[in-house]
């Protein structure tokens, strides 16, 4: 008898779904614990929840909840486009930056052409290629980073899509402005780079890309964002993308039908006009940041440097330590599905939160 699972193509029988990060809520209920003593640094999460502009946005959104949202996200889309002066032509919005990665494949990819992404780069590059029956090429990483040379390297006439992220999760690794800009010039035109900057307003100032303006440049490049990082929007998805008007166009077609409900759209705009509160996000990631780092240094630990609101650092046995993280309610995030298996991936989280994984952390390496 044919099994029904048989009916779907190879392609996507042979697709290992995505594993996120642990919830508190399936911690606490496994190993018995108070969820309010739990301590969650594994998903990058903000942990000073959202702007308080954000909040009020969404109780006034929640008087038209039997409406269908706005499908085009007007008020989102002209927030956009006057901060990051931006055309609405350009735009396409997603169910968090995820759904804009998934958008780019299906609109470009095709059973045989192939995409281009790093060793060690987020999972769901793989996984978007691989659900179209596209051919995903790991280019070797550099120093846990993006070898942009080798990445040039290895596209072919075949290749239609390239996966950038910077920073990169997990890792944190960033690519200098210069670099970025020599490699889309290197690239074919008829070769699409989708540059994922997910944790671009973590990055310093003087680090940021610049990439909206890149556009004016590169038909070919489209840059993915998101509102679940520092602007602590994890839980309504919303995230947008940024091309040139034929390649949005492309995208749009495949979107579904109010793919962002409408609490997310005015929440996403009431996030960008609060200035203050993304400040202080950054400034609470550079001060947890050291927090860990200099922790990690003074227990002899090598960590990879990172810009971005987490930092993955090297263990002995680091399977063995996150299970007995887990025991004494601090959940990170194992990254050997990343091909590093001696390490864990630790989200920057408030200073008490940073201090009770660090005296747990402690506490399992002197009983080793």
């Amino acid at each position: 008898m044919t099994r029904l699972s048989e009916l779907a193509p190879e392609y996507i029988r042979a697709i290992a779904p995505y594993q996120p990060g642990k919830p508190i809520s399936d911690l606490a209920r496994e190993m018995g614990l108070d969820p309010s003593r739990i301590v969650k640094l594994a998903s990058n999460e903000n942990p000073l929840g959202a702007s308080p502009k954000a909040y009020e946005a969404m109780q006034q959104a929640l008087e038209e909840i039997a409406r269908y949202p706005d499908g085009n996200s007007f008020a989102l889309r002209d927030a956009i486009c006057e901060k990051f002066a931006l055309k609405p032509a350009q735009l396409v919005f997603g169910n968090g930056s995820n759904d804009i990665l998934e958008l780019a494949a299906r609109a470009f990819l095709t059973p045989g052409s192939a995409a281009v992404y790093s060793q060690h780069a987020f999972a769901v590059y793989a996984l978007a290629t691989q659900a179209v029956g596209a051919i995903g090429v790991t280019v070797p990483a550099r120093d846990y980073g993006h070898d942009l040379d080798a990445m040039r390297a290895a596209i072919t006439p075949q290749t239609r899509m390239v996966f950038i992220a910077n920073p990169n999760n997990p890792t944190g690794t960033m690519l200098e402005k210069a670099a970025l800009l020599d490699f889309l010039r290197s690239v074919p035109p008829s070769t699409l780079v989708v540059l994922d900057e997910a944790y671009d307003e973590y990055m310093p100032a003087a680090a940021k890309s610049e990439s909206f303006t890149w556009l004016n440049e590169f038909d070919n490049l489209i840059i993915s964002r998101t509102f679940s990082k520092a602007y602590g929007l994890a839980g309504l998805r919303i995230g947008y993308g940024a091309a040139s008007p034929d390649v949005a166009d492309m995208m749009n077609r495949v979107r579904q039908p109010f793919n962002v409900n409408s609490v997310a759209q005015a929440a996403a705009v009431a996030s960008l006009a609060d200035d203050n509160f993304v400040e202080q996000s950054y400034a609470l990631n550079q001060a947890g940041m050291l927090q860990l780092t200099e922790a990690f240094e003074r227990l002899g630990l090598a960590y990879i440097p990172s810009f971005g609101n987490f930092v993955s650092v090297r263990l002995d046995n680091a399977a063995d330590v996150y299970r007995r993280l887990l025991e004494s309610g601090v959940i990170v995030r194992p990254v050997a599905n990343y091909e590093m298996p001696d390490y864990l991936r630790v989200s920057v989280g408030l200073f008490s939160e940073n201090a009770r994984f660090l005296e747990v952390l402690e506490q399992i390496l002197k009983n080793d």
